[in-house]
């Protein structure tokens, strides 16, 4: 292997590292009300939003209010995001007259954009009007992943509050992620993509003459239109001529920046950032895998300023960048390694030099296998959930490391806000577990970790593995689940598991090899979004209002330091520990098996 994959996932977590300090302590400055360089612009626009809206933005609440005023909010969006859909037909900007989409797809696709999932089971290019992509998606891109942002700093509020009986304004808090983070970020970033060459327009789509025109066969029509049939049934074919071909445009570069920055991830087009008007250079490709991750590692600064401790932060950091490297390492290996039966056999000695340089099946030319990667693992390690390849053409080890991140739990670093909050949740359950250990009360932060916090941290690891294991359970045992298969075998049950794996973890990437757009899909994966962001959510603000309302207990002898290696250590294995143990026989059925048998006995 040369040394271009390591100096490129090098610099990529040097620049990562450099932005942590500054963005974290500027968000931290945001959400605590203090003055920024954006206030002077942003304050009077805040001011008149909460004036529309009726909303006191004195007025703190308590977590089931908060709870209450988030789920309000994304029931309204979901609902906006599906009648767009439906209506899209007599709406205006819809150049290419797109029709409605069908109920199902557009239920599946409001949950998905509703809570931050952006599952996409349709080519959004031949889908979506303009008019549902920047109404309905883009807004609802803004939104979803402000109400995991304000959910996040709820929680932070409940570790630094002492005796109250509230977390802080879900509406303030809303508003403020928009407004003074996600806003600014995105038109800094859709502007430096348009310069790349990511489309931004409103025009209908260009007729645009191929180079060399392509000679194939079709079935002929008859007069009405219908295909013609032969004695057998058949259709009958007639010798064809494409000459020319349709250039889908659109307001994408808008979409994109907030997409990634968001931890969305909803396509535009249908193959996502691996399409060149979606990602069409190799510094467009490192601007935006640099934006997946950008807002959630800088949030673990925030938690630690906000929580009167920055080493507290870094500790987070630390755990999350230590795993997700190792991961890297195993995608880069095994996409560079290739197919040993290719290899092996020699197919033909194209095959054969073909994998000898790495596995390039599914990925871009102009991104390679190193940039190929990183984006694989990045994507999934928070819940992002764009691409820029194919997750289905990639060896049984290096698909295995995206599904195994999003099982995890999106914990990686994770979606804005979301990741960190799954984070400490699992780092209460580190000090639980280390509690245990010398037999004394849990303390995190100065406060007691008692029998409440720990139920709802349960609740928090263990409602996501139960939708995607059940989800494909039903999916492998009936017959509309196993109709979506396109590849027989382990791959097959890999394919279901992926798919049930992001809905599950509200991450929305796919293996690509399903067909997910029908009913039965839409159906479950729609339910299993739903129930695993706000099953998730409520828990965690439930353990926000319960810290919020203890009282601070000073660090002793026994108290266990949470900003050391040590520390570090019992929650990465707390991680990995609780994934192993959840995933690993499903996996067998997989991933890993598939693995095993590319390598036959001699």
């Amino acid at each position: 292997m040369s040394a271009v994959p390591f100096l490129s996932s090098l610099f990529f977590l040097a620049v990562l590292t450099a932005s942590v300090k500054p963005l974290g302590r500027y968000m931290a400055r945001v959400y605590q009300g203090e003055r920024t360089l954006l206030s002077p612009v942003l304050g009077p626009l805040e001011r008149i939003v909460y004036r529309v809206a009726g909303v006191d933005a004195s007025a703190s609440m308590h977590w089931t209010r908060y709870a209450f005023a988030m789920l309000w909010l994304n029931v309204l969006g979901a609902l906006a995001v599906y009648g767009l859909q439906r209506a899209q037909s007599i709406l205006p900007a819809n150049p290419q007259s797109m029709g409605a989409v069908s109920a199902d797809s557009a239920f599946n696709t409001a949950v998905s954009f509703a809570t931050n999932t952006n599952w996409q089971g349709y080519a959004g290019e031949a889908t979506m009007s303009y008019l549902t992509q920047m109404l309905g998606l883009a807004v609802q891109n803004f939104v979803s992943a402000a109400c995991g942002m304000a959910v996040l700093i709820a929680l932070i509020r409940g570790f630094s509050s002492r005796n109250s009986d509230s977390i802080g304004n879900f509406w303030v808090d809303c508003t403020r992620s928009i407004l003074y983070v996600l806003l600014p970020l995105s038109l800094l970033l859709a502007g430096a993509l348009v310069t790349q060459g990511v489309v931004q327009s409103f025009s209908p789509y260009a007729t645009v003459a191929l180079v060399q025109p392509v000679d194939h066969e079709k079935a002929a029509e008859d007069a009405e239109g219908k295909p013609r049939l032969d004695a057998e049934g058949k259709p009958v074919m007639e010798a064809a001529r494409t000459t020319e071909q349709k250039v889908p445009l659109g307001p994408a570069a808008s979409q994109v920046a907030i997409k990634q920055l968001g931890t969305n991830g909803g396509g535009f087009f249908n193959v996502n950032s691996a399409h060149p008007f979606e990602n069409p250079t190799p510094l467009s490709n490192f601007l935006q895998v640099l934006a997946i991750l950008l807002i959630p590692a800088a949030f673990c600064y925030t938690f630690g300023a906000m929580v009167g401790d920055t080493r507290q932060g870094w500790a987070i950091y630390a755990a999350m960048t230590f795993v997700f490297v190792a991961l890297l390492g195993v995608a880069t290996w095994a996409e560079q390694t290739g197919n040993p039966q290719l290899a092996a056999r020699g197919v033909d000695d194209r095959a054969s030099a073909l994998q000898s340089g790495g596995n390039m099946e599914g990925k871009e030319v102009r991104f390679g296998i190193a940039a190929s990667a990183l984006w694989a693992t990045t994507t999934t390690a928070a819940s992002n959930g764009s691409v820029n390849s194919m997750h289905d053409s990639y060896t049984p080890l290096g698909g295995a490391v995206p599904m195994w991140l999003m099982q995890l739990g999106e914990v990686i670093y994770g979606g804005v806000g979301s990741g960190l909050y799954g984070m400490l949740v699992f780092a209460i359950i580190g000090v639980f577990i280390a509690g245990l250990m010398i037999g004394r009360t849990p303390e995190y932060l100065g406060k007691k970790l008692e029998a409440f916090e720990i139920k709802m941290a349960a609740i928090v690891i263990l409602v996501p593995p139960l939708f995607v294991l059940a989800g494909t359970a039903l999916a492998v045992m009936s017959e509309a689940g196993r109709a979506g298969i396109a590849n027989p075998g382990a791959h097959g049950f890999s394919e279901i598991l992926y798919a049930l794996s992001s809905a599950g973890n509200n991450n929305g990437s796919a293996f690509a090899g399903l067909s997910a757009n029908t009913p039965f899909y839409n159906t479950l994966l729609g339910v299993a979004m739903w129930c695993s962001r706000y099953w998730l959510a409520i828990p965690v603000l439930a353990i926000a209002g319960s810290l919020a309302a203890k009282k601070t207990v000073p660090s002793g002898p026994g108290t266990l330091p949470t900003h050391t290696p040590l520390f570090v250590a019992l929650l990465i294995g707390t991680v990995l520990v609780v994934g192993a143990l959840t995933f690993v026989p499903a996996l067998a059925l997989g991933p890993i098996v598939e693995h095993l048998l590319l390598y036959p006995a001699r």
